[in-house]
């Protein structure tokens, strides 16, 4: 007798290259009467194959069939705004599957003028919102975006001056950030190219170009260590006696686009590897 999943059409799936299975959801309407057999059958085969880890991408419209997936042993990865991803670990082996994205990007923009002045803004509302501090643009890099793109569009929306990236002078690691994620912030120096001042009326209170000594002795930035280091780097950078990172266009394993971080004293070595 042939089992109940033998006439069954098992779901649609590609392999990966780390022995496992991607299913995409893309008809337009599937019922769980429909959906689940197909699922059970699906998983069947996956098991009598060897699959390890199964990744089922179900979009926005079709989240009634988010229970029944559970169901079956799946569980949640991650989500989108118009995507959940489950996931599903076959054998009787240690899970394995890389975890949802462990970090987030921020960026810190410092840039000053001929005058030794820097640029800085007070926000409507966060956590410096009702204190009165004066702090660098900042904001979070996008998916895809390149820190110092993030830099020059977080000024450019904040402030509305226009500039252009010089190096990245230092970063922080702080862990239990948004939505329990560990954060990376990046400061970076930035070359204004314009210097009015016209600033974004929904998230900014107040912006203005303020002496950096001004800036560095707000309460807040000499009371928290990590801002005031940031503030003494600046500074330092300011007076030539710091070198920062700056983005040097690679390729990556994959064949893609990336940027790699070098300080001057590295690039400079490189060049001269290279006869430049």
């Amino acid at each position: 007798m042939s089992s109940p999943t033998s006439t069954v059409e098992p779901l649609n799936a590609v392999e990966d290259r780390y022995g496992g299975v991607r299913v995409d959801l893309v008809e337009e309407h599937m019922d769980c009467d429909v959906y689940v057999p197909r699922l059970k059958a699906s998983i069947s085969q996956w098991r009598q194959q060897g699959v390890k880890g199964v990744w089922i991408k179900l979009p926005i419209r079709h989240a009634h069939l988010v229970e029944p997936t559970v169901k079956e042993g799946f569980r949640y990865h991650h989500a989108e705004s118009d995507y959940l991803m489950l996931v599903y670990w076959i054998p009787e082996t240690p899970d394995t599957l890389p975890a949802n994205a462990s970090h987030t990007v921020g960026i810190g923009a410092f840039v000053m003028n001929n005058n030794r002045e820097v640029l800085v803004v007070q926000e409507k509302s966060g956590a410096f919102g009702a204190k009165g501090v004066w702090k660098f643009p900042t904001g979070v890099a996008n998916q895809g975006e390149d820190i110092w793109t993030a830099a020059i569009r977080e000024v450019k929306e904040e402030t509305d001056i226009d500039t252009e990236f010089v190096e990245i002078l230092a970063f922080r690691q702080t862990h239990k950030a948004f939505c329990g994620k560990s954060d990376l912030f990046f400061v970076c120096m930035l070359r204004p190219l314009s210097f009015d001042i016209n600033k974004q009326d929904s998230e900014i209170k107040a912006a203005q170009w303020m002496p950096i000594e001004e800036y560095m002795a707000q309460p807040c930035i000499q009371e928290h260590e990590s801002f005031k280091y940031v503030a003494e780097i600046c500074s330092g950078q300011s007076n030539s006696s710091c070198s920062g990172f700056r983005p040097v266009p690679t390729l990556s394993t994959s064949g893609k686009k990336s940027y790699t971080y070098f300080n001057k004293l590295q690039l400079q070595n490189k060049k001269k590897e290279l006869g430049g």
